[in-house]
């Protein structure tokens, strides 16, 4: 693993996820866990998002960052409602 340069610090990089154009729009922020553990920790990260008011969560290999306070809700198609699934699982 390549090692990082001296000039990015953990406060820097946390700085330029924050300040990105999506983040400052209150839009959503990605970033590999591996890249957050490695470049600033997790908790150092995830203090961050809270001092914020946003938030996370973990997916697979992922953080997912809204930058923003508006509630999160899980959604999905309903078979019933959802004609063009439901034909879509009759062709196969």
């Amino acid at each position: 693993m390549a090692q990082l340069p001296e000039y990015l610090t953990p406060e820097r990089w946390i700085a330029q996820v924050f300040s990105s154009g999506e983040a400052r729009k209150g839009g959503i922020v990605k970033r590999q866990i591996r890249d957050v553990e490695r470049i600033a920790g997790r908790e150092a990260f995830l203090a961050e998002v809270d001092r914020r008011g946003f938030q996370a969560v973990e997916n697979g290999r992922h953080f997912v960052v809204f930058c923003n306070n508006a509630p999160i809700r899980r959604v999905r198609a309903s078979p019933v409602s959802c004609p063009v699934r439901c034909a879509f699982e009759r062709a196969f």
